[in-house]
């Protein structure tokens, strides 16, 4: 399978469970714009049972406010784009985490109207700004040592 999210390892996350886990996105939108992705190749919100939807959640709102704290904001968009009509580029689940500030976009709506926009706008074209390897490592590092020490700290278990 050619899925880049099935062939992610334990290095590549910042956090996880079980079933799902926590990376950071290889083109960020904004600084802290992560990504929820589950383990198991799925390729649809429609195809993950219940159970495994409510962890999901659960750990992202975990992840979420983490991400807030550690990147010092408390506003925030959640966003699954399912199927390439509503922008999607990687055909395997995955919520987006994307913390926001003031003015980091020209208009606050910004992010919305770039999620819905036309393939040639897509938010995951692979034409826009990418990290390089070294630094989507030191990131994900910088996260995971981060991301230990809160959930220790706060003494929050992971779902």
């Amino acid at each position: 399978m050619n899925c880049p999210f099935c062939l992610k390892t334990e290095a590549d996350f910042f956090m996880e469970t079980s079933r799902f886990a926590a990376i950071y996105n290889l083109a960020p939108i904004v600084p802290g714009h992560s990504l929820i992705i589950p383990k198991q190749h799925i390729e649809s919100l429609f195809d993950l049972p219940d159970e495994a939807f409510d962890e999901m959640m659960q750990f992202s709102r975990q992840i979420m406010k983490f991400l807030c704290d550690y990147f010092h904001t408390d506003a925030f968009d959640w966003a699954i784009q399912e199927k390439p009509p509503a922008g999607q580029s990687v055909a395997h689940l995955h919520l987006h985490l994307i913390p926001r500030y003031e003015n980091d976009l020209p208009l606050p709506g910004d992010w919305y109207v770039q999620m819905v926009a036309s393939e040639k706008q897509q938010i995951d074209i692979h034409t826009r700004a990418r990290l390089s390897e070294e630094a989507l490592k030191q990131m994900t590092e910088r996260l995971k040592q981060a991301a230990a020490a809160y959930f220790t700290q706060n003494q929050t278990n992971i779902t």
